[in-house]
């Protein structure tokens, strides 16, 4: 005899039922759209911005903390907006490095049941609802990424960032890894995928492992000043509202 099905809460598991109607099809896509219009108002004059990635579960005392608190105090000396995801843990140490000190500091937060709030060391910062459209934002305003250690959220943030670079979509982005203890076993494996085949020599050029705040920023520096001019942003325009 077979079991009867069980029921899943559609309310949870909405994404099982198959096709949705034309209306919550077109409301989706309407979000998506109010989710960007929002980012881009937000943070249209914001950059040109450094990217900061890590775990949000850090807190002031630990080293990895400290660490993005150097390097968000290190971004806001060579001139540039230090962004992050807008919560705790690095996010925020980065953000108030760069606060503390002087630097612009912006963030792009995510709703989220537990871990995710905006800290208070951010000039301006959003709340969104899609991880897709903050990894667009996060990506788009910046010239540099610095990855300190971090879990599911950080791997995902940067390797597609490195997929963005491998296909062309972004060009002669640096990627600095901060926690050689932390990520010495990661990038192993990735030399592993270069000698099987899977990515190119090219594909890690881009890539540098290190604990030293000077030795990250020069690597970011040499590449943004050999291939990018920096122009400044317009003025905002009053009457649309606008907020430099």
């Amino acid at each position: 005899m077979s079991r009867p099905i069980e029921i899943l809460n559609p309310t949870v598991y909405q994404y099982l039922e198959g096709p949705k109607s034309r209306t919550s099809e077109f409301r989706f896509v309407w979000n998506v759209f109010w989710q960007f219009i929002k980012g881009l108002r937000t943070l249209h004059f914001v950059g040109p911005c450094i990217t900061v990635f890590g775990s949000a579960r850090f807190r002031e005392g630990n080293p990895y903390y400290e660490k993005a608190r150097e390097v968000g105090k290190a971004i806001a000396d060579m001139g540039f907006t230090t962004m992050t995801g807008g919560g705790p843990g690095i996010m925020e140490a980065a953000n108030r490095g760069a606060f503390e000190h002087g630097g612009r500091s912006v963030g792009v937060n995510i709703e989220l049941p537990h871990e995710q709030f905006p800290n208070p060391y951010m000039h301006r910062h959003i709340t969104l609802r899609y991880f897709f459209v903050r990894k667009v934002l996060l990506m788009k305003y910046s010239y540099a990424f610095v990855v300190l250690p971090g879990g599911w959220g950080t791997m995902d943030e940067m390797f597609e960032t490195l997929t963005l670079v491998q296909t062309g979509v972004i060009h002669d982005f640096p990627v600095v890894l901060m926690g050689v203890d932390y990520y010495s076993a990661l990038m192993a494996y990735i030399h592993f995928m270069e000698a099987q085949g899977t990515i190119s020599s090219e594909d890690l050029k881009l890539i540098k492992l290190t604990d030293d705040i000077e030795e990250a920023m020069a690597h970011i520096r040499t590449f943004i000043l050999d291939n990018y001019t920096i122009k400044h942003r317009r003025r905002a325009l009053w009457w649309l509202l606008e907020r430099a």
